[in-house]
């Protein structure tokens, strides 16, 4: 009972001062709107660990630009890439790092097989498998996950129950921030045992139903990001996350309020202006009932919250 008690003041106190924040953002009426009815803690699904610059892998060199347009969107460009348009649920896991990853990985096997390869790359599978990840559910890095994917190779496995994927996702999407249609996420979860086999329902053989990265490489800055999301695809990004972030409800986010909480990952598909300002297509993996459903924009070119500076990437290795 005690215990109980001491939640529910915590929550109180937590949503309070979350909500004075999301109310003094909008306020100063910049470019994004706040959600003043906050009604739980998003912090737990930070999961990209501190020291991530540490482990960007080399620099991607771009020796010249190509004359790229104003706005660039991938899920445009590639209509018939079904993981562009996805948006997944890492539910109450750190795993973020993962979700950044294979989702990127995901859109790559489809455009680079000219729209052909409809494949998922498994979030679980790195999360329960990839030891030099990082920490499973309590957190981890996204380069480590695309040279593990080179190295090692990852299985299918789609969102959670989704029978016709190797190894689906462990946990059912949940409502991180308010009420919705999902329910509320538990308070704490532990991600299972790496396991070297699919479920039953998949009938096929891990080993067989991987697929491989051939490289992995970081790139830096506006021109080389824009160049890199045009020529090969979606890019794999971390960032800084303040308190206001996760007051997030539309619009071009940039810091305004709020101190550091931890590092975040998200999938980056495109770019464009709105009144003047740039910002980049950003996909997060909150599920479609959070931001702009599911997705949300931020402040390009000034390298807000670090997010330009170390985009993480890689090729499939396709036969």
């Amino acid at each position: 009972m005690k215990s109980l008690l001491l939640i529910y003041l915590f929550t109180l106190i937590f949503c309070s001062n979350f909500n004075d924040i999301a109310k003094k953002v909008n306020s100063l009426k910049t470019t994004w709107k706040a959600d003043e009815k906050i009604s739980r803690d998003f912090t737990p699904l930070l999961g990209v660990l501190p020291n991530w610059r540490e482990h960007l892998p080399p620099r991607k060199i771009f020796e010249s630009y190509k004359d790229l347009p104003e706005s660039f969107d991938l899920r445009e460009a590639y209509p018939n890439c079904e993981s562009i348009k996805e948006i997944r649920d890492q539910a109450n896991c750190g795993s973020c790092w993962a979700f950044g990853a294979a989702e990127a990985m995901s859109d790559r096997l489809c455009i680079q097989s000219n729209q052909q390869l409809q494949t998922r790359v498994s979030t679980e599978y790195l999360v329960t498998c990839c030891y030099e990840c990082g920490f499973g559910c309590n957190g981890g890095w996204t380069s480590m996950a695309f040279d593990f994917w080179m190295n090692t190779g990852i299985p299918t496995g789609g969102m959670y129950n989704d029978t016709s994927t190797c190894q689906p996702y462990f946990l059912p999407n949940c409502d991180h921030h308010c009420e919705g249609k999902y329910g509320p996420c538990p308070e704490t979860t532990t991600e299972p045992e790496c396991s070297q086999e699919c479920i039953k329902e998949y009938g096929k053989e891990l080993e067989a139903d991987k697929s491989f990265g051939k490289d992995s490489y970081s790139v830096y800055g506006e021109n080389d990001i824009m160049n890199e999301l045009y020529e090969k695809g979606s890019v794999s990004a971390s960032f800084d996350v303040y308190e206001d972030f996760l007051t997030y409800k539309s619009g071009i986010y940039q810091h305004i309020e709020g101190s550091f909480l931890g590092g975040h990952a998200i999938k980056i598909i495109g770019w464009g202006v709105e009144d003047g300002v740039k910002f980049w297509i950003c996909v997060n993996s909150w599920n479609e009932d959070w931001g702009e459903e599911g997705l949300f924009r931020m402040l390009k070119g000034k390298d807000e919250c670090g997010i330009e500076s170390g985009i993480v990437a890689g090729n499939p290795k396709l036969e």
